[in-house]
């Protein structure tokens, strides 16, 4: 039995300025896509130009800030937010959401084709493989805050979370740091490496962070206010998660029923 060694969510304090690691994270997750997706671009093959990797991820920081608190509200605050609107705008209070970061994310990059002429699934065929740095970060910022703990566990590396109870949990946030971080990352990197149909870079994205954390669920404790959605078992996550395997795998069925189709 492990015991969560409750580290100081900030990093470095300037007088009242705090510099959180939760925010060095997603710098963490910025950078990385930077870095890759300028790597990627030099290959000259890659129809992209390394002078337009900021750009894109000027679009994508966008869509993943203001599309993870927007749906972090709707998808499981709503009714709070009904009461106090203002919630919306104090992200420093924390509460951000993946599904609602993906959904901006995808507007981000519709908008981002359009600025230059390429298709929703051109600059999402491209990003795809940079995100999950990103992810896995987020994941590390989210065991630094101690927060999205699992439930109970006799495993062996079950941890005490002491400002949540005496008992060993999953300390899920690191699963998922490590299935939507490194392993989706390398199943990614080693797919895009080489020539695949439209789509079909898209598709697979969906489809393994979708059974990710699909399967993480399963031992992540459910928000306190919102608990089983249904069947005692059932929680948002699934419910947000199930739509992008299905999608995955019709992305992939897409694109390898018409190859090479933009």
């Amino acid at each position: 039995m492990l015991t969560y060694p409750e580290i100081s969510p900030v990093a470095i304090a300037f007088g009242p300025v705090a510099i959180h690691w939760y925010g060095l994270m997603y710098l963490v997750g910025f950078m990385a896509v930077w870095w890759l997706g300028s790597v990627r671009a030099r290959n000259p093959d890659s129809g992209w130009k390394v002078d337009e990797i900021g750009d894109l991820l000027f679009y994508g920081a966008l869509g993943v800030i203001l599309g993870g608190r927007i749906g972090y509200v709707i998808f499981y605050n709503f009714t709070l937010f009904l009461e106090d609107p203002l919630m919306l705008l104090r992200i420093w209070q924390g509460g951000m959401s993946f599904h609602g970061g993906m959904l901006g994310v995808f507007v981000a990059m519709g908008l981002f084709g359009r600025k230059t002429g390429r298709s929703f699934f051109q600059v999402t065929d491209f990003m795809a493989p940079f995100v999950p740095i990103g992810l896995g970060a987020g994941r590390i910022g989210n065991f630094i805050n101690g927060e999205l703990w699992g439930r109970p566990t006799d495993l062996p590396w079950g941890m005490v979370f002491p400002f949540v109870d005496t008992r060993a949990r999953h300390p899920s946030m690191l699963y998922e740091a490590l299935l939507e971080g490194l392993v989706l990352f390398v199943i990614l990197w080693l797919y895009s490496s080489r020539p695949r149909p439209f789509r079909a870079v898209s598709g697979m994205f969906m489809l393994c962070y979708g059974v990710f954390r699909f399967t993480v669920e399963f031992v992540r404790e459910p928000d306190a206010h919102l608990g089983y959605i249904a069947l005692d078992w059932v929680t948002m996550g699934h419910v947000l998660s199930a739509p992008m395997i299905l999608f995955g795998l019709f992305l992939l069925g897409l694109a390898y029923s018409k190859r090479g189709e933009a």
